[in-house]
């Protein structure tokens, strides 16, 4: 095969699975972020205080 027909083979062949990388980059990251936002709805947050005594810090006592 020529060399100009082997390079032109492999940078197609790059670029192709640059483009699968990427689509799948995309695909997990969609993935993510749809969790992250199902995740933050549910979560509460509780507010800490530190235990003067040992230092450690434990849900605030209402």
């Amino acid at each position: 095969m020529p060399p100009l027909l082997v390079v032109a083979l492999g940078a197609f062949g790059a670029a192709a699975v640059v483009k699968v990388i990427v689509a799948e980059t995309r695909r997990i990251n969609a993935a993510l972020d749809r969790r992250r936002a199902a995740s933050t709805n549910e979560m509460k947050t509780v507010p800490l205080e530190r235990d003067p005594v040992t230092g450690d810090y434990r849900p605030k006592q209402n």
